[in-house]
């Protein structure tokens, strides 16, 4: 008997060699999961034709053991159901069981068919736990008939197609007449393996397409900005600026058309000052008054911008509206940093070492116009951080952050996100004298959507402080006739672009049309 295993990782191609080897005629005997995925038992239907006349029994006993058949088939639920809407009469049941043995007597793949319905029967009674499997009968002269009435409903069972694609987790014990059992927790372990291999598969073509998007929609923009000079033209020189390239695509995207150059130049920097956020319309910190904490990196000012703000709210309100506190005991000589421009300005410069002897000393000065604070400087990275942002965590406490105009666009990005608090955002651009290019810091404020507060430009108390002036800051931005190594070229655009981020392109931006 020509019968051979076949092995592969799925069922569908563990089938299709067993199709390579016997053609389309055959015959599945058994398939089970195997640790290297799934064995297929097959042989073909010519080879059970060969042995039927060696396998026939007496007739006799051929005839016994068919018409036991039958009664099986006759008792199996899909016969039940259709003797339930038919209701026929004992004579046309042994009439149809007479049938369904000749049938059976006719074709040994028939037999097979009953085989595999009886057992897949047997298995769905088993595992539905509502009704015991009904024994065999040995001798069909000791069968008991049974009306279809006092069976248990049972739903129909598709009969089994052997060049039908099989399951990975049907065992071989279902295919031939075993007892039934409950299938093991180990058979959903490969199931479950391809479950999670699908889902891989479909995150790595999400993102291929997610690529593949990307790369179209920027050659489609670099399409379109060469045939559009200006636009070609106001991006470079963006870039340039220090602005980074999603702020400048978002821009340009909304770019009217047919506009001259001058005017194209002319609307480019009117879209930047309506989206950099300043206090125009506002009084000055120093006549606002209230509690102002100064928090930031090291070294971007905080101390002399406290100084300056103390200056001014004493001109003009005098020594006494004005409070100090430091909280940066961690500095060497801060303090009394801070207490000598006091002493310059008949000012007392107190000292809090934690959140209780800070509250206290807000207590104290209640009644000053302006109350400042001077912290220590942290790290946008650095864990002490989130210790200093709780000590601050006051009520009537607002946090300047204090930004190094000359710092690299990727480190005011890193400030901004680690400094960043709920409600109003507001910030105070130092050092706007040392800055070669003042594009990646205003880049960064109008991306985080930042409110400027003031300018300072250098380290005279107090004259050298500025309200902030988007006209004025937009405007030095653009001027910068300054040659660096790092400025791009036209033929090197393709290089800095990317799609423009949700947070420039959605959230950033409040009028560009």
């Amino acid at each position: 008997m020509n019968i051979k295993r076949f092995h592969a990782p799925t069922s569908r191609e563990a089938l299709a060699k067993a199709r390579m080897a016997f053609g389309e005629g055959t015959l599945i005997l058994s398939n089970r999961p195997t640790a290297g995925g799934v064995e297929v038992v097959a042989t073909a239907e010519e080879t059970l034709s060969t042995l039927e006349p060696a396998a026939a029994p007496p007739v006799a006993l051929a005839g016994s053991r068919l018409q036991e058949r039958a009664d099986d088939l006759a008792a199996s639920p899909v016969r039940l159901q259709q003797a339930t809407r038919t209701e026929p009469r004992p004579d046309a049941a042994r009439t149809a069981v007479a049938k369904d043995t000749e049938q059976l007597a006719m074709s040994t793949l028939s037999f097979q068919d009953y085989v595999r319905e009886r057992m897949l029967r047997r298995r769905h009674e088993a595992l539905n736990g509502d009704a015991p499997a009904l024994p065999v009968p040995e001798r069909a002269t000791e069968r008991v008939p049974l009306r279809p009435s006092t069976l248990p409903a049972s739903a129909p069972v598709a009969r089994h197609n052997p060049l039908r694609p099989m399951h990975a987790d049907l065992g071989a014990e279902q295919l031939t007449p075993a007892a039934p059992r409950r299938p093991a927790p180990a058979a959903a372990a490969p199931t479950l393996a391809a479950g999670t291999s699908q889902q891989n598969l479909m995150k790595e073509l999400q993102a291929m397409k997610d690529l593949i998007e990307d790369r179209f929609n920027t050659l489609a923009w670099l399409g379109q900005a060469r045939q559009n000079p200006i636009q070609s033209n106001l991006m470079l020189k963006l870039i340039r600026a220090g602005y980074s390239p999603a702020l400048a695509r978002a821009v340009l995207e909304h770019l009217p058309e047919h506009l001259p150059a001058p005017d194209a130049v002319r609307w480019l920097m009117e879209v930047l000052e309506r989206n950099l956020k300043t206090d125009a319309h506002a009084l000055p910190l120093y006549e606002e008054g209230g509690i102002y904490a100064m928090v930031g990196a090291t070294g971007v000012g905080k101390t002399t911008t406290t100084a300056k703000l103390a200056a001014l709210c004493a001109r003009v309100h005098g020594p006494q509206s004005v409070g100090l506190i430091t909280l940066d005991t961690y500095r060497v000589g801060a303090h009394e940093q801070l207490r000598s421009y006091g002493r310059m300005l008949g000012v007392v410069a107190h000292l809090a070492h934690d959140r209780a002897a800070l509250q206290d000393l807000l207590g104290l000065l209640s009644s000053k116009k302006m109350v400042l604070i001077d912290t220590t400087g942290i790290a946008p990275r650095d864990p002490r951080k989130r210790d200093l942002l709780d000590v601050l965590d006051l009520p009537g406490v607002n946090r300047l952050l204090v930004l190094n105009a000359s710092a690299h666009g990727d480190t005011l990005d890193d400030v901004l996100t680690g400094f960043k608090t709920t409600g109003s955002q507001q910030a105070i651009l130092s050092k706007v004298d040392e800055a070669v290019k003042l594009g990646p810091a205003i880049d960064a404020l109008i991306r985080h959507q930042m409110v400027l507060r003031g300018v300072t430009n250098g380290q005279r108390v107090p004259e050298d402080w500025e309200a902030a002036d988007a006209h004025k800051l937009v405007g030095t931005s653009m001027r910068t006739s300054v040659k660096s190594a790092f400025d791009p070229k036209a033929a090197e655009l393709n290089f800095f672009f990317s799609p423009a981020t949700a947070t420039a392109d959605e959230q950033g931006l409040a009028d560009v049309a």
